[in-house]
């Protein structure tokens, strides 16, 4: 969900095509906030090929606009603008531009990232690298899932999407802010679900076992292959399926959720980690196979 230090790196969104025979958002726009991140970028690319319209933002535009061609080169809809997702203002222009361009908001999904200081014992951990992800990251949320939500309560309709990662569900050692971050995230998901239900917007968020094909893993296999085989390997033990979701995984989940087909479903966490968030997965191994 969020970058962490080693961030700057994109992954080859490229990779990230999603094709439906059925679409499912057709006629929907979605607004995709840091929208040049991998994440972003792939979640941009499956709603755009189920349909949607989507406009996708970043702090730069150039990057963001090379997603946008790639969807318009591939099909699909897509526009670029350049907002800083932890301004108000910024937020407010954007989404009013967009709402009278598309004429509604139907969904909005939050993928800017955020540096987070990891792999530091707490006692050990300044107060500053421990609140500042917190902070960063609920502000942003806070401000964009607010824009969507005063359209969408006036047209009776919406989906905001959320996003976060395993340490939202279960005890992760050595995530600094990260984890209380994911937990508040998923808190925001359910009060605004509560709240906004009566006037037909839907809230979900999806919670991410981490996917190696991602950026931020990406950049970290380039830096140090040996280290990063055996964490890739731990997490995919703590599994029940002893395998990682993919990025196009995350992406799928994301166009479900913001369609129809899950007219019903709000205010809940969508777990998508194999199962690691459920149990000590670690300790189960592949019984070998009889010859």
């Amino acid at each position: 969900m969020f970058a962490g230090r080693i961030a700057g790196c994109r992954a080859s969104w490229k990779l990230y095509s999603f094709h439906m025979s059925i679409m499912i958002l057709q006629n929907k726009s979605a607004i995709i906030y840091g929208g040049a991140g991998s994440m972003g970028a792939a979640v941009a690319i499956a709603l755009a090929g189920a349909g949607a319209k989507v406009f996708l933002t970043g702090r730069n535009i150039e990057p963001v606009q090379k997603v946008v061609n790639h969807i318009l080169e591939t099909g699909g809809k897509a526009e670029a603008g350049q907002v800083d997702a932890t301004i108000e203002a910024e937020v407010s222009r954007h989404i009013d531009e967009v709402k009278q361009k598309s004429g509604s908001i139907d969904i909005s999904f939050n993928a800017v990232g955020v540096d987070v200081v990891m792999n530091i014992p707490l006692a050990e951990m300044s107060v500053a690298d421990y609140v500042d992800p917190i902070t960063k990251t609920m502000q942003t949320r806070f401000l964009t899932a607010k824009a969507a939500a005063k359209i969408m309560i006036a047209q009776q309709s919406g989906v905001i999407l959320t996003l976060t990662a395993t340490p939202g569900g279960i005890g992760y050692p050595y995530t600094g802010g990260f984890a209380p971050a994911c937990c508040a995230v998923e808190n925001l998901c359910k009060n605004l679900a509560s709240e906004l239900g009566i006037y037909g917007i839907r809230v979900v968020n999806i919670r991410s076992g981490g996917s190696p094909d991602s950026s931020v893993f990406k950049t970290a296999i380039d830096h140090d292959p040996e280290a990063m085989k055996t964490v890739i390997g731990g997490m995919e033990a703590d599994t029940m399926t002893k395998k990682l979701p993919s990025m196009t995984d995350i992406a799928n989940v994301a166009v479900f959720s913001a369609s129809d087909m899950a007219a019903k479903i709000t205010g809940v966490t969508v777990d998508v980690t194999g199962g690691t968030t459920s149990g000590l997965n670690y300790r189960v191994a592949p019984v070998p196979a009889k010859t």
